[in-house]
């Protein structure tokens, strides 16, 4: 049978974007002390979420409601926008790799940033697209770049993030707005705004739903601290967004992951308190590898970029060294990005055995 997997599928590598810290401890055969390399929130849901979870515990036997009627209209109500400009799915994975399915036949052309989130290029050449990457500009996505990509190729898809993953940096509203305003018609801008719960939201550019070239995707994996039950979110142009209805998984969210979601976006107190220690532990992180002659990026994320001051090779003995300390951080993996290393936010405990291990590393280098 394998010689029936289609041309695309066969001329592809198996592989994973992401090495998972659980693949790392079967390897080590130890757990890691501090898990602070995938930008989870190590504060976890609210108390409120987690007696949500609990009291839906014994339905489990029912499979989600395949609308998400509840949670969209939350989320209809919050945003003061219309149900029909949202779609729920297992998040923002999970849809941009339905937004791929929708708009590409093979050999369409892809534009997005050299570096950016792997996530979405493994999904486009998945189906055949064709990437077009830009490179970064001062650590920060080149907006001027990827638009004169965008229409050099006439791109099917631009994709941009802000915040930025892997390197934590943001561009401003008047910026954003313009970029988007650029956007030739017959592209499609997807906006990642996973991390823009961690910025004012009068710092985002304005939620335009009457724009049919622009979709924006949100999460419950990243403030909230919903990672493990997938819910994410696309807000854009009604027909934009019922086109998914042709393609979705129509019970991919399960029903604890919609009713964990519901009573997160309800709980907005705990999401301000969560704010709050996601910025003192970004501090401490900071604080911890300038004591070692190190500096780092400003983040808009729940992670830091620290910058190590060499070349890669530098970087990613840094993080090996780490590794074998326990400590499960991450690094970007092309160039110039890749002599930075990415730390996530973390409780006392975890930032506590950070210190210790990058001051042991330190000590023998």
């Amino acid at each position: 049978m394998i010689d029936n997997l289609t041309k695309i599928a066969k001329d592809l590598p198996a592989t994973v974007p992401f090495v998972g810290p659980e693949t790392q401890e079967r390897e080590n055969n130890y757990k890691f002390l501090a898990r602070i390399g995938a930008n989870e929130s190590v504060f976890g849901p609210s108390e409120k979420v987690q007696d949500a979870i609990k009291n839906a515990a014994p339905l489990t036997w029912q499979y989600g409601d395949p609308e998400n009627f509840d949670l969209i209209d939350a989320l209809a109500s919050f945003y003061s926008l219309k149900r029909e400009n949202f779609v729920v799915g297992e998040g923002i994975d999970g849809l941009l790799g339905y937004l791929v399915r929708l708009f590409l036949e093979p050999g369409d052309r892809v534009v997005t940033s050299l570096g950016a989130y792997p996530t979405f290029n493994y999904h486009v050449v998945g189906f055949g697209g064709k990437l077009s990457l830009v490179p970064y500009k001062n650590f920060h996505e080149d907006l001027s770049g990827l638009i004169k990509e965008a229409k050099k190729v006439k791109a099917k898809i631009l994709y941009f993030s802000n915040p930025d993953n892997p390197m934590g940096t943001f561009h401003q509203k008047k910026d954003v707005q313009k970029f988007i305003d650029q956007v030739p018609d017959d592209t499609l801008l997807c906006l990642d705004e996973a991390y823009s719960d961690f910025v004012g939201q009068d710092e985002l550019a304005e939620l335009d739903t009457s724009r049919i070239n622009v979709i924006r995707f949100r999460t419950f994996s990243k403030a909230y601290g919903l990672a493990g039950l997938r819910v994410g979110y696309a807000i854009g142009n009604s027909t934009l967004i019922s086109s998914f209805n042709k393609v979705r998984n129509h019970f991919g969210v399960n029903k604890i992951g919609q009713i964990a979601a519901l009573a997160a976006l309800e709980d907005q107190e705990y999401l301000r308190k969560t704010l709050i220690s996601v910025e003192e532990s970004k501090l401490r992180i900071k604080s911890i590898f300038s004591k070692m002659g190190f500096s780092s990026l400003e983040s808009h994320t729940n992670f830091v970029a620290i910058n190590m001051g060499k070349d890669s090779n530098y970087a990613k003995n840094i993080l090996t060294e780490l590794i074998k300390n326990k400590i499960f951080v991450r690094m970007p993996g092309v160039a110039p990005l890749n002599s930075f290393i990415r730390v996530s936010a973390g409780q006392e405990e975890d930032l506590r055995n950070l210190e210790k291990a990058l001051a042991e590393i330190m000590r023998k280098n």
